[in-house]
């Protein structure tokens, strides 16, 4: 698991660019993101009071209650940690360094939840703030997330309609091995609706103030933040960081609501794409709306517009016409991540030039539909869950309607479709074929969803 380290001061006179897009994305090594995932676990809340099981004769509920520990700051990881994956019968030792490393990718950044689960916060160590304490309410119930508060949700709008069929998952061409992008294989999709769109911040606050509900990263009361993205007196209060990865930062108090911390909004990004989501979270809403997140290949086919052996939803070319058709990192990486130096040896953040027009995410119906289908932001803006548990090993022979492996020992979904920080010298995925990985409870300022449903 990727370690924990203490950051070097920096000198208040250090200039630091704000030019990044937001929280983790991934990087071009190959072996980077095990790496990174590999962090130390954080203790998740624990059950401390049961009520009497003489209750259940009275037919009243259960409610297990729990009580937050009252930490701070992470602590250093010592030991890293083997990644695992269920399909694998053998433990492989987590990568160290190399050219090929996933050095800028969330799927390093992994929450340790209950059960030796990993998820983006709890991985920063043992002395993380967790916060959220389960409250009842009127009802005997977990306050904000029962069943109960699964109010009716808003239409089934803006979602699109894709004619099922067969084709060609995967690449021959996969840029990252370890990822699982190869080899190719046979899959059919019956017909299925998907958002046009990544929900965004004002389709999940409609979410939020209808049912109450509370996010993993408002349970965890942190989350990891693009280092670009915060002002120099936030900077220069964190002391720790991802080795690996010390341009995300472990930010108290950052959520889907406050993307950088308590003193931000959302405000004015309304049509921006909701972050700071988990998996657990994407699930709760798709299902508040009668929905459910699509299937990796189903979110594959949608993405391929009818395209086959192609690299982007609109054909092979990065720029068609010299056009910017996705929002992606745009300038120099030189140094292998997000970090270039300046004149004095100083460190500061590299500089997105932006030439897509954006800085971080970018609106949910901006730079246009991305294929035939009308879907906006299939690649690049933010990560996108799906619902399938992670693995690196398919079946090439014909499949049906695939939902992917039962589970995985890590509780490890898969997420598609790349962010605004991906670059072609730092996270090649922006591709149809790319994926990656994060814990179920995990969340981080450049991933998003969009939801999806069976044909009727």
């Amino acid at each position: 698991r990727a370690r924990l380290t203490t950051r070097r001061a920096r000198r208040p006179g250090a200039c630091l660019c704000v030019c990044v897009g937001a929280l983790p994305s991934y990087s071009s090594g190959a072996r980077f993101a095990p790496s990174l995932a590999t962090m130390r676990q954080r203790p998740r809340l624990r059950p401390s009071l049961i009520l009497d099981l003489a209750v259940l004769v009275l037919l009243q509920s259960i409610c297990v209650c729990v009580h937050a520990e009252d930490q701070s700051q992470p602590v250093l990881s010592t030991q890293p940690q083997a990644h695992s994956d269920t399909h694998q019968t053998e433990t492989k030792e987590a990568p160290q360094g190399g050219e090929d490393e996933d050095c800028g990718c969330s799927a390093a950044l992994n929450r340790n939840g209950r059960d030796g689960k990993q998820a983006l916060g709890s991985d920063l160590g043992g002395d993380v703030a967790t916060g959220g304490e389960c409250v009842l309410n009127a009802e005997g119930t977990a306050g904000g997330n029962s069943e109960r508060d699964m109010k009716k949700s808003p239409s089934h709008e803006h979602m699109v309609f894709i004619t099922g069929g067969t084709f060609k998952m995967g690449t021959t061409k996969g840029t990252y091995p370890q990822d699982g992008e190869s080899p190719v294989r046979l899959r059919k999709v019956s017909s299925f609706h998907i958002d046009s769109t990544e929900v965004s911040n004002q389709q999940f606050k409609e979410f939020i103030d209808v049912t109450g509900y509370q996010t993993d990263s408002e349970k965890f009361n942190w989350s990891f933040v693009f280092e670009g993205m915060i002002n120099e007196k936030q900077n220069q209060e964190i002391t720790k960081t991802v080795a690996a990865a010390p341009w995300w930062l472990p930010v108290p108090g950052a959520d889907w609501a406050h993307p950088e911390g308590p003193h931000s909004s959302i405000s004015r990004r309304l049509d921006h794409p909701v972050v700071h989501v988990s998996w657990n979270d994407a699930m709760a809403y798709c299902k508040w709306r009668g929905l459910r997140l699509p299937t990796e290949t189903e979110w594959e086919f949608a993405a391929r517009g009818g395209k086959e052996d192609r690299t982007f939803p609109w054909g092979n070319k990065k720029l068609p016409g010299g056009k910017h058709r996705m929002n992606v990192w745009q300038g120099e990486l030189p140094s292998g991540g997000y970090h270039c130096k300046l004149p004095n040896g100083e460190r500061t953040i590299c500089t997105n030039t932006r030439e897509d027009g954006f800085l971080y995410t970018a609106p949910v119906r901006s730079m246009g539909p991305q294929n035939k289908y009308g879907l906006y932001h299939i690649v690049g803006n933010v990560w996108e869950w799906v619902s399938d548990f992670w693995t690196t090993r398919h079946n090439v022979a014909l499949e049906i309607d695939p939902q992917g492996p039962r589970a995985n020992r890590n509780d490890e979904r898969v997420k598609k479709g790349g962010s605004f920080l991906c670059n072609p010298q730092f996270c090649n995925r922006y591709r149809v074929a790319a994926r990656s990985h994060n814990t179920a409870d995990s969340g981080a300022g450049n991933i998003g969803f969009r939801c999806a449903k069976s044909e009727l």
